[in-house]
């Protein structure tokens, strides 16, 4: 079973926007914002409507830059990470129920407090590429195997 879902990574002023998860998958840990695209929801339209939920705020222009696919085999699920680029969003970031927003400086992102994955995806999506990838997980945070390969599209 495959399930779709999306990430979107905001940058503004030579700083990065991550919120820190405080329930569900991935409680603990920073992380960029999305989530489950819905029955009847385009990918672009999950995105909005979850980076609102979880921020407070209205992402615009935004970019898709990678898929990602997520195998967990100890729950024989995989999870497909749709990721946007958005530099362009009205409103001001704030905390919710379910995220705890934060500016990073492109130099102090917090990796070891991130998913295991993230370092090496972030840095392409950093310097403008495109990218797909696949990274097999064992347990919920470790990484058995993993490729990433740029690509034209994402």
């Amino acid at each position: 079973m495959k399930t779709i879902t999306t990430l979107c990574t905001i940058q503004k002023d030579g700083q990065l926007l991550l919120g820190m998860k405080k329930r569900g998958f991935g409680a603990g840990k920073w992380n960029g914002f999305g989530g489950k695209v819905k029955d009847g929801e385009s990918i672009e339209e999950a995105l909005i409507r979850e980076t609102k939920e979880e921020a407070g705020i209205e992402i615009k222009e935004i970019k898709k830059v990678g898929v990602i696919d997520f195998y967990f085999k100890k729950a024989g699920e995989i999870i497909e990470v749709n990721l946007f680029y958005c530099s362009e969003f009205s409103g001001e970031p704030e905390e919710t129920e379910e995220m705890r927003p934060q500016w990073f400086a492109l130099d102090k992102i917090p990796y070891d407090s991130m998913w295991p994955d993230d370092k090496f995806w972030m840095p392409l999506l950093l310097a403008g590429k495109k990218f797909k990838g696949k990274f097999v997980f064992d347990k919920e945070t470790k990484i058995i195997s993993h490729h990433l390969e740029i690509s034209e599209k994402a």
